[in-house]
């Protein structure tokens, strides 16, 4: 997308390792760009401590192997399931460890439910913070768009895998450019 979500989460991982904390950075399995790196387009990246699955109780996983971590950071995290999402909210309560998490409100298609762990998050969440970045034109970007080979696209699986014979790009748009994509279909 382009918006800085896991460039965010590269910095509090910083911040925590920088004052001697340890911290337990997770992204799903989902994402395969970048193998188990967590990456950003402007160069930091740092290897996940674990990719996880959808059937993967988080709960379990992080008080089995990661209890004395100080912070649990998730990128893509609207890849979570619903159920995920409980397990994290018990991370917070039973273990008292701060989970913050990185992902999408909405999917290409600009649907609520889109994302069930978006959706989840966003019932469950303490708290709330938007990373605010611009559209291609200036103006503050709301949108995620999908363009296969340069077109929009505003149907299709929410998780598209990169087969090397289509562009897949995401885009950060305005809602004007957004429908000015729309209207070029």
């Amino acid at each position: 997308m382009g918006c800085g979500k896991t460039m965010q989460l590269l910095q509090v991982a910083f911040n925590y390792e920088e004052r001697g904390m340890k911290v337990c950075v997770i992204k799903p399995d989902t994402d395969t760009k970048h193998g188990t790196k967590i990456y950003t387009r402007i160069g930091p990246e740092r290897e996940a401590d674990f990719c996880f699955e959808k059937s993967l109780n988080l709960y379990e996983k992080i008080k089995e192997a990661y209890k004395d971590v100080e912070c649990v950071l998730v990128d893509e995290a609207q890849f979570l399931t619903k159920e995920q999402v409980d397990e994290l909210m018990l991370v917070t309560i039973r273990l008292d460890i701060p989970v913050m998490c990185y992902g999408l409100r909405l999917n290409f298609r600009q649907e609520d439910g889109g994302f069930d762990g978006a959706t989840r998050l966003l019932q469950l969440a303490h708290d709330i913070q938007e990373i605010k970045t611009i559209c291609e034109c200036g103006k503050k970007a709301t949108m995620n768009a999908r363009f296969l080979d340069g077109k929009l696209v505003t149907e299709g699986p929410d998780i598209l895998i990169d087969d090397g014979k289509t562009k897949i790009e995401y885009r950060a748009l305005c809602p004007a450019c957004f429908e000015k994509y729309k209207g070029e279909k």
